[in-house]
């Protein structure tokens, strides 16, 4: 069984994306729009895809797209993830999967309602310390766990600003301050992918920026933001809490490692900095690092990467980690590259799996909510001066 597949927005990312798509068996072929139409041609040239469409509206009207993947700037996901669903689409979205609960709740009533799939596609679900924590969790390793802290640490000076210029234009400043706790799932997911549990209530602090230059101003900033450091505490179901940190201006090498996490249970702990990960029990410590470290798949030199400024680059190269169990992948991704800490080959093939079988993915629409609307409620804590909320939950998914 396969599908065709519509990919909405042809920026640094979504060709990544459109490799693996077009290479997966479960996919028949794949079409591009971009609101630039000369990107979409770019695209479909370079990677011989099947053709464009003119607009967006076109590619949901057309009976030969079965379904869409959005790579689209951050904040339109919700209101065009609606737009697929409700035209009978299957939707792949990247994150965030919506900016507002009001937009969260009406994608998780679409997907009820139509019982077509919605997956969001975040990278932190395939972190190979996520994954490492995930299993030992599944063995009771860690005893009880109760704190994690999940860091994505990322500064602007390494290749945000060229991603920013790409994307928003002439008044790509006004989109640079976007929030940082409106960009949550990384660190959140990272989290949550292996502690089975969901966040109830938070309080977060940000830090206002002052660098100066344009981004991160109030009167220029299209969501009225300067603040380009926040942190989070949050209380869990079952009880227990995590920390996260969604840093934009910061004195680390998030070209090395932009996502990182720590978990400690009454058993055992784990922790992974920029260039180290440590097990440690009551006993003693040891070193996964290499259990945990992905072997690169493209050279950060490759053509195909000419386009996205070299501090971007990491994310795009990286294959597997050892702890990542590559068994149920399709063989056609043996050799076609990876990214973020190999990820990218598992969440494409989570979608087209979930499509073809009519399963639930693993960030079905239920766990991505539980992974975006705890940075939703954490950024009005933090423009409330760090007041506790209470975070809205939507439950499990239910029952195939």
């Amino acid at each position: 069984m396969t599908f065709s597949l519509g990919i909405v927005g042809a920026g640094q990312f979504s060709g990544q994306f459109a490799t693996l798509f077009q290479a997966h068996p479960g996919v028949r072929d794949v079409h591009v729009t971009d609101l630039l139409p000369e990107r979409a041609e770019r695209l479909v040239a370079a990677q011989g895809l099947a053709g464009t469409f003119p607009s967006y509206a076109a590619m949901l009207e057309s009976p030969d797209i079965d379904a869409v993947a959005i790579f689209t700037q951050r904040w339109t996901h919700g209101p065009l993830v609606l737009a697929g669903l409700e035209a009978g689409k299957h939707v792949y979205s990247a994150v965030p999967m919506a900016i507002t609960t009001e937009e969260i709740a009406a994608i998780i009533d679409a997907v009820r309602a139509t019982g077509l799939t919605y997956m969001m596609g975040e990278t932190s679900q395939y972190n190979p310390a996520t994954v490492h924590a995930r299993n030992q969790m599944a063995e009771g390793a860690f005893g009880r766990l109760f704190y994690a802290e999940g860091d994505y640490v990322h500064d602007m000076d390494l290749g945000f600003y060229d991603a920013y210029r790409y994307s928003g234009g002439e008044d790509w400043k006004a989109t640079a301050s976007y929030p940082p706790l409106l960009y949550p799932t990384h660190s959140v997911g990272g989290v949550l992918g292996a502690w089975q549990t969901h966040a109830v209530s938070v309080s977060a602090i940000g830090v206002r920026d002052e660098r100066g230059d344009g981004v991160f101003d109030r009167s220029v900033s299209q969501f009225d933001n300067d603040v380009s450091n926040a942190t989070a505490l949050f209380e869990v179901a079952g009880g227990g809490s995590f920390r996260t940190n969604e840093f934009r201006r910061v004195g680390y090498p998030s070209h090395i490692r932009e996502s990182r996490f720590r978990f400690f249970g009454t058993e055992a702990s784990m922790e992974q900095l920029a260039t180290v990960a440590l097990w440690q029990d009551k006993n003693g410590v040891k070193d996964i690092s290499e259990l945990l470290e992905p072997k690169q798949t493209l050279s950060p030199d490759d053509p195909s990467l000419q386009h996205i400024a070299p501090e971007l680059r990491a994310a795009f190269t990286s294959g597997s980690a050892p702890v990542h169990d590559r068994s149920r992948l399709p063989r056609e991704f043996d050799h076609l590259h990876n990214g973020h800490e190999g990820s990218h080959h598992f969440l494409v093939d989570d979608f087209v799996t979930a499509v073809n079988t009519r399963t639930l993915p693993s960030v079905n629409a239920w766990v991505a909510a539980r992974y975006t609307l705890p940075g939703i409620i954490a950024h009005e804590s933090a423009r409330q001066g760090g007041v506790r909320l209470q975070i809205p939950d939507f439950g499990d998914a239910p029952e195939a």
